[in-house]
């Protein structure tokens, strides 16, 4: 695996105004360089750090990217990069004053690491949940830089009731910073955005049992599963960056007409956040796509652990095959 951090002089003009001081992009790449090279981006949470050659439980693509698994590295070679705002190597706030970020700064950023990789054209970009809102809007500006787009669980532009979930998320962080107990508001703010991210089966099924008494009060066993995930995510990111990508996520829209890029459509039917009828609705106006429909009780999270169903969809990125 190779990694490196990439240096880029400002001012850097951003899509939504303003502009960086200077851009440091984090980037990883594994695999030989002869191969076909795949970007794999992902939610907020997601890294550079895609899988590790040296142990299969390592990265945050573990399940699905690997020698032999969905996204087979033994033919590719796989790219990961860390977002811009977000808790990495890249440029990312020091404070709530950080400026907005779009999906489109986030794509001219992975062009830029093209550039400096010497990577002329992208087998495809494989992007899930925020990932796939970038891999739309590299799609649109930059088509002839990747010969195929998977995206998984995203869609052109946020749904209004995601939107809702995620705004009462960003203050509960923003009032968490201005009280003192930014790490507490960031557990709590995950461990919302985890109710949102699995689909009521899954809760009905894994947590049905009964409160028990601790300390006073009634705990229930759905919250100790989501105080375990928040306190797990605020031990690795910070709230400032927390805000700018939920909030880049609310932001996010692009002109679907205009992404031209052959495109592989996901849609997890029982996905809260990304519901099935925006995803139909999507692949109607793209140019040239295909939508694949599959069920999860995982919800939104299904990007993360359904390799078999995913297995054949991902099969469509193969060395050679033409756009």
């Amino acid at each position: 695996m190779q990694e490196g951090v990439l240096q880029i002089p400002g001012p850097v003009p951003l899509h939504h105004g303003g502009a960086l001081p200077s851009l440091a992009l984090g980037w990883s790449l594994s695999g030989p360089v002869d191969r076909p090279v795949v970007l794999a981006l992902g939610g907020i949470s997601a890294s550079r750090k895609v899988f590790d050659p040296e142990d299969s439980r390592e990265g945050w693509w573990h399940e699905i990217v690997g020698p032999g698994k969905a996204l087979d590295t033994d033919r590719l070679t796989v790219l990961g990069m860390d977002y811009i705002g977000g808790s990495g190597l890249s440029t990312g706030p020091e404070a709530d004053a950080f400026p907005s970020i779009s999906s489109y700064d986030q794509a001219e950023a992975a062009l830029r690491l093209l550039d400096h990789l010497g990577i002329a054209r992208l087998a495809a970009i494989v992007g899930a949940s925020y990932g796939g809102m970038v891999a739309l809007a590299f799609g649109e500006r930059h088509p002839q830089r990747v010969q195929r787009l998977v995206v998984i669980s995203a869609a052109d532009m946020p749904h209004p009731m995601a939107t809702a979930w995620r705004s009462v998320q960003r203050n509960i962080a923003r009032l968490g910073l201005k009280a003192g107990c930014a790490i507490e508001a960031l557990e709590l703010s995950r461990a919302l955005a985890m109710s949102t991210y699995r689909s009521p089966e899954e809760f009905a099924a894994r947590f049905r049992g009964g409160a028990r008494q601790e300390q006073g009060r009634h705990v229930f066993p759905v919250e100790d599963y989501l105080g375990a995930r928040g306190r797990h995510y605020a031990a690795r990111n910070r709230p400032e960056s927390f805000i700018c990508l939920s909030e880049s996520i609310d932001l996010h829209q692009v002109d679907a007409t205009r992404v031209k890029v052959r495109t592989e459509v996901v849609a997890v039917r029982e996905d809260q956040l990304v519901p099935l009828a925006d995803m139909r609705a999507m692949t109607a106006r793209l140019p040239n796509a295909r939508l694949h429909e599959i069920s999860s009780l995982l919800g939104h999270d299904a990007f993360l652990k359904e390799a078999e169903q995913l297995k054949t969809i991902l099969s469509t990125v193969s060395p050679g095959e033409s756009s």
